[in-house]
C-alpha cells in the first residue's frame, strides 16, 4: 500500500542552507504537496532590494517556489507586486527534505535565470560553485549539480519550464 501525499495544510517554513549554515528562513503558504514536489508562495524574503543587473528582487515581489524531493533543483516564478511576471530564478540544490513544518533546501551555488519573455537565459555563479570545493569533497553531488544546471538550461531555452511546473 502506498502512502497518500499530504494535503496542503497552511504554512511551511522554508529553510535555505548554504555551506552547512542556515542562510535564510521564511514562512510560506503551502500550495501543493504531491509526494515528489512541494510548491509554496511567499513574498520576497530578502532585506530591501537585490539588484542583479538583469532583474531586481524587491519588497512586494511574490515568489511561487517549486521544490522537488527527488531532483537537484528548485524553480521560483517571480512576479512584481502588481502581478507582472519578471521571470524564473532556478537554484541548483540537493533534493529538498520535508521535516514537519520545515522544508529544508541545501543551495549548491549554481543558479539559472530566465526572463519572462524568454530572451534572457543565463547561468549564474559557476565561479562560486568551482570555488566551493564540492567537486573535490563530493564528486557525485557535484556531477548531479552540473547535470541539474544543464537540464534547467535546456528546459528554459526550449520552453519546458511551463510543462515542468504544470
Amino acid at each position: 500500500m502506498s502512502a497518500r501525499p499530504a494535503e496542503p495544510s497552511g504554512r511551511v517554513e522554508v529553510v535555505l542552507v548554504k555551506g552547512g549554515c542556515t542562510k535564510i528562513r521564511y514562512p510560506a503558504e503551502l500550495l501543493r504537496e504531491d509526494g515528489a514536489r512541494v510548491s509554496v508562495r511567499a513574498p520576497w524574503a530578502g532585506g530591501g532590494v537585490r539588484d542583479f543587473g538583469f532583474v531586481r528582487f524587491e519588497p512586494g515581489d511574490v515568489f511561487t517556489e517549486h521544490y522537488w524531493l527527488d531532483r537537484w533543483y528548485s524553480v521560483k516564478e517571480v512576479r512584481a507586486g502588481d502581478g507582472a511576471l519578471k521571470g524564473w530564478y532556478c537554484d541548483v540544490t540537493r533534493p529538498a527534505t520535508r521535516a514537519g513544518a520545515e522544508l529544508v533546501v541545501e543551495d549548491l551555488d549554481l543558479d539559472l535565470w530566465r526572463s519572462a519573455d524568454g530572451t534572457d537565459v543565463r547561468r549564474l555563479d559557476e565561479d562560486e560553485f568551482a570555488a566551493s570545493g564540492l567537486a573535490e569533497r563530493d564528486p557525485v553531488a557535484a556531477s548531479a549539480a552540473v547535470a541539474a544546471l544543464d537540464e534547467l538550461e535546456a528546459l528554459a531555452r526550449g520552453g519546458g519550464l511551463d510543462d515542468l511546473l504544470a
